[in-house]
Order: C-alpha cells, then sequence, then structure tokens
C-alpha cells in the first residue's frame, strides 16, 4: 500500500513512517502543505496521513481539495485538537478517519490498514492462490502448509500479485505500490525482488514473467 505522511513535526513524521514501513507500506513523506498537494498531484496514493496544522497550506485545505477531485485516498487526519466539535469539522470537510495526538503507533497503523482496504476494491485480509496463502493481518506467507518467510518488499509484492487474482501487474505497479518515491525505477528492483521471493517460494514456480508486460501468479 502507498501511504503519504504529511506532518510539519520531522521527528514525528520520520517515527510515523518508520513504523508503517516495518509494516510493509511505502511511504513517502511532505513536512508541509504545498509539498503534500505536489506530491498527490504526481503519486497515486492510497492513504494519506494528514497533520491539520501545517505551515503553507492547511491540512484543512488539502483536504478539501482531495475530497473536492472526488479521489480514492483516503484520509486519516492528525491533530492535537481533541474536542468532539474539531472531530466533527474535520470529519465534515472529507477526511475519513481522525486521530487525536499523542496517540498509539499500533492504533494508527490498524487505521491506516483499515482506510487503505476501502481505498481500492475490496479483498479478503487472507489471499489464496496456486497453494499460497497470505496472512496481510498476522504478515504470515506459506506454500502448501509450509511457512515462509518473506522481507518488507517481497511481502509487498506477493501481496500486490495475489490481488491481482491472476492478471499481469507490470513493474511500475508495483513499483508505485511497494517502494516509495525516492525508487530509481532503472536500478532493477522489481526483477530483484521477484527472484528472491521466486527462491524463497520454491518449486513448482508460481510466479510468471509475461514478457513487456509484467508479472503475475498464475
Amino acid at each position: 500500500m502507498r501511504v503519504l505522511v504529511v506532518e510539519d513535526e520531522r521527528l514525528l513524521a520520520g517515527a510515523i513512517a518508520e513504523w508503517l514501513r516495518d509494516e510493509a507500506h511505502a511511504v513517502d513523506l511532505a513536512y508541509d502543505g504545498a509539498a503534500a498537494l505536489e506530491r498527490v498531484s504526481v503519486n497515486d496514493y492510497d492513504v494519506v496521513v494528514l497533520d491539520r496544522d501545517l505551515p503553507l497550506v492547511h491540512g484543512d485545505d488539502i483536504c478539501r481539495e482531495l475530497a473536492g477531485a472526488e479521489s480514492a485516498v483516503r484520509v486519516l487526519m492528525l491533530t492535537a485538537a481533541a474536542e468532539v466539535t474539531d472531530r466533527v469539522e474535520g470529519l465534515g470537510i472529507g477526511a475519513d478517519d481522525y486521530l487525536t495526538k499523542p496517540f498509539a503507533f499500533p492504533e494508527l497503523a490498524a487505521r491506516v490498514q483499515a482506510l487503505g482496504r476501502r481505498s481500492r476494491p475490496a479483498a479478503p485480509p487472507v489471499l489464496r492462490r496456486a497453494g499460497i496463502t497470505l496472512d496481510s493481518a498476522r504478515r504470515e506467507v506459506f506454500r502448501d502448509g509450509r511457512y515462509v518467510p518473506l522481507a518488507r518488499k517481497e511481502f509487498a509484492v506477493l501481496a500486490e500479485l495475489l490481488r491481482a487474482d491472476g492478471a499481469v501487474v507490470s513493474a511500475e505497479q508495483l513499483l508505485e505500490k511497494a517502494w516509495d518515491e525516492h525508487a530509481d525505477p532503472f536500478t532493477g528492483a522489481v526483477r530483484l525482488t521477484i527472484l528472491k521471493l521466486r527462491r524463497k517460494l520454491a518449486d513448482p514456480p508460481v510466479v510468471e514473467t509475461v514478457k513487456g508486460v509484467g508479472y503475475r501468479i498464475s
């Protein structure tokens, strides 16, 4: 899942990003409202974690813009304002969820995960295909009953391939969902991750390369 964290407190932003990356999400950062608007205009995010009180462009204005554009992206608004009226106002301008500071990182991660499920066609929490079982909540993968330990990127790539339900997923789509904006599309990161994934899933091979198009689990 691709997530944008918009928070002007850099230490907090970094901590949120690191926690979400540990959950196998691709995370970009923006430290002010103007940078956030620039990123959402060029990247396809599933969830935006949005601080309300931002410099340059207020979080409320970003939220209104996303809601007005009828984007599929979901917004989790963060704020120190804990009054009910503040939460109601935030939800009223287009936020999908609202979390007051200070918060627990596990709760934030759970809310992001829940919003991500709503930003795309519904997929079951446990994905199965070709003898592979992926449990997104437990972050566990099994192949024919055998536990398969995967690194974060391998897990994210496998999840995208399973969600496609046999359709071909391009390398560009995998980069979009499993890597952040700093990923170089010419490094071969997707190809290398697919090679590692094939090795760990073992024989018989299940990840097929469709030449010039992408990858699929048939």
